[in-house]
C-alpha cells in the first residue's frame, strides 16, 4: 500500500495509504475536499486533476492521447505537472508519491 502525500487545496499535507492497483483517483475522491471524479474515472471529465510534483513526474507512466486532450480542452488550470488521476495507476514504485490537488473549476 502505497504511501501518498497530498497538499489539498488548503495547501495542508495529509499522508494517504492507498491499495496498488487502484487509480490515483480512488483514494483522492475519499479524502474530505477531495477531487470530485464526476466521471468515475472514465477520463470524460477533468474533475481528479492533480499537480505531481516535479520529482515525480518522470516516475509515472506519459499521458495517453485522451488525457492530453482533456487536459487541454477542459482545464483552465493546466500546468506542466497536471495529470489527471484517474489515469495513475498506483503500484510499489509509487510509495511516496507527491501531489496537490488543482483548484476546483
Amino acid at each position: 500500500m502505497p504511501l501518498l502525500h497530498v497538499i489539498n487545496r488548503d495547501g495542508k499535507e495529509i499522508e494517504v495509504r492507498a491499495p496498488n492497483g487502484v487509480s490515483l483517483m480512488e483514494p483522492l475522491r475519499d479524502i474530505e475536499d477531495g477531487v470530485s471524479a464526476i466521471c468515475g474515472g472514465m477520463c470524460s471529465c477533468a474533475t481528479c486533476h492533480v499537480y505531481v510534483d516535479a520529482e515525480w513526474v518522470g516516475k509515472l507512466k506519459p499521458r495517453m492521447s485522451d488525457e492530453t486532450d482533456m487536459l487541454k480542452d477542459l482545464n483552465s488550470f493546466r500546468a506542466a505537472t497536471s495529470r489527471l488521476s484517474c489515469q495513475v495507476q498506483l503500484g510499489p514504485e509509487l510509495e511516496g508519491l507527491r501531489v496537490a490537488l488543482a483548484p476546483e473549476e
